[in-house]
């Protein structure tokens, strides 16, 4: 199978996906490898690429014959890639969270699943059982020592950074209560306040909900310890997967949501089906000002926000009494019903996500929207350098087609001034994951460095590691990795430099 870089025009044509190639990723991982070396089938790996790639994303998805009723629900498996001197080593590991270790031993599913999935036993054995499944499937980051698995509903799992040993369940140095909520989606301040820091949040929803913004060290000898910390009150019920920074601001979009809780009180739905958009609401943008920044200690503000519905957002900046953020869109909330098979869903039936960009004027209020990109798209980056500010270039992965959704087939390169874009893409037969941008040592070009990028081969029915030039997107090496890596979540890059 070979991969292409095209130009602006190259998607107004496609051929239609193999669902079966799309399908096929999602399948039970049932090798964990440590330091297996894996070798370049085309191109080279860069010399200046020196570090480590985790990707964390669901990696059991049956059990007994019994899959999970939404991939989302799948256990936690972490991969690394490990970048050294122009070799690279796989490894992937399990997280050993306490449901993964009962279910392994039971051999069936023991736990509800947030997204739909049940216990076996029916009715009786999964009306009023309200625990939730500490699945650490979402996001893998290091800090300090140690590398952590997130999944945004409890506390971290801390794991071993060199060999992906589970250590357990964290509270960060006694900074979290037991099975307090800590965000998936942290962002990283890489020098605004001459220590670079990562700042995150957790939620405590009810009708009246309580966001708390957390900022931890993650350089030198205080690396993983709480820095500043402040909790602010909202009304309405909290759903918040991702937020931005900016240097003085921390911004959440909080969706226009409604929450009826009987269908998981009874056992009939995962607590994320029983969310629904509220059509006839806007969402709220609640601006918090962190406490590094020169509005310490003031309360938040909250202005409307637009209808519709958004998981990630790709960056914010400031300048004078405004703040820009870049967010993916959606008309709806895109859910999985009770007696639908994830597997065969019609993509035309689901919303897509459409970048698009709100201008929010503190002093007055108001907002302004408008759309950057319509190709259906998700997991946008901008170089992780530029996080909280003005950022010209930005990747993502998107769907084949121009128009419309559909699954994840190429990257986009975007230029957010001219709106001008290259493309790379792995369609007909491959789909990619969330791209990561890793800059080029000591460079200040904005757009020098590299994409690194899994790639489901629905040829092969394994996965392939892809380098392209973060410039144009030119493919500078292809590895087939010696397992099937299911369609994952997110990652992060470890720089030793």
């Amino acid at each position: 199978m070979s991969f292409s870089a095209l130009n602006n025009s190259s998607t107004e044509s496609c051929a239609d996906f193999n669902r079966e190639d799309w399908a096929s990723s999602y399948c039970n991982v049932n090798q964990e490898l440590t330091n297996e070396v894996v070798l370049p089938i085309t191109g080279s790996v860069p010399a200046e690429l020196n570090g480590t790639f985790f990707r964390n994303g669901p990696g059991r998805f049956e059990r007994a014959g019994q899959w999970v009723h939404h991939p989302f629900d799948g256990d936690g498996m972490i991969i690394a890639l490990e970048f050294k001197n122009s070799e690279v080593r796989f490894s992937n590991r399990f997280v050993r969270t306490k449901a993964w270790i009962e279910e392994e031993k039971a051999k069936k599913f023991t736990y509800r699943g947030v997204f739909g999935t049940q216990k076996s036993g029916g009715f009786f054995a999964n009306a009023f059982d309200l625990r939730l499944k500490n699945i650490a499937n979402t996001n893998v980051v290091k800090l300090g020592n140690q590398l952590l698995a997130l999944w945004e509903a409890s506390n971290p799992y801390a794991l071993n950074p060199n060999n992906l040993e589970t250590y357990g369940i964290t509270s960060l140095n006694g900074s979290l209560s037991k099975n307090e909520a800590f965000s998936a989606h942290p962002r990283f301040d890489h020098g605004n306040f001459h220590s670079p820091r990562m700042v995150t949040f957790g939620v405590k929803t009810g009708p009246t909900s309580t966001i708390r913004l957390m900022e931890f060290a993650t350089k030198g000898k205080n690396a993983g310890q709480l820095i500043n910390d402040r909790k602010d009150n909202f009304k309405g019920f909290a759903f918040l997967h991702d937020f931005a920074i900016t240097p003085n601001w921390a911004v959440f979009l909080q969706n226009a949501i409604e929450f009826n809780p009987l269908p998981f009180i009874l056992g009939q739905k995962g607590a994320a089906q029983c969310l629904s958009s509220s059509s006839k609401k806007n969402g709220k943008f609640w601006l918090i000002p962190r406490e590094s920044g020169k509005f310490a200690g003031e309360p938040p503000k909250t202005i409307d926000a637009p209808k519709g519905f958004v998981f990630h957002h790709l960056n914010a900046s400031e300048k004078d009494e405004e703040i820009t953020i870049d967010s993916i869109h959606y008309k709806d909330f895109p859910s999985i019903k009770p007696n639908e098979n994830f597997l065969k869903i019609n993509f035309d039936l689901f919303p897509e996500g459409i970048l698009k960009r709100c201008k929010i004027n503190i002093l007055e209020n108001k907002i302004s929207t408008k759309t950057i990109s319509q190709q259906c798209c998700e997991f946008a980056m901008v170089n992780p350098n530029f996080q909280g500010h003005i950022a010209r270039f930005s990747w993502m992965a998107i769907a084949h087609r121009a128009r419309g959704n559909g699954p994840l087939q190429g990257i986009k390169k975007l230029d957010l001034i001219s709106g001008d874009h290259i493309i790379w893409s792995a369609a007909p037969r491959g789909f990619v994951s969330e791209p990561i941008m890793v800059p080029k040592p000591h460079s200040m070009i904005e757009d020098e460095g590299w994409i690194i990028v899994l790639v489901w081969n629905g040829e092969r029915r394994k996965t392939d590691l892809i380098i392209l030039d973060s410039h144009n997107l030119k493919l500078k090496t292809t590895i087939e990795l010696p397992l099937a890596i299911p369609h994952g979540l997110h990652g992060s890059w470890v720089s030793y430099i």
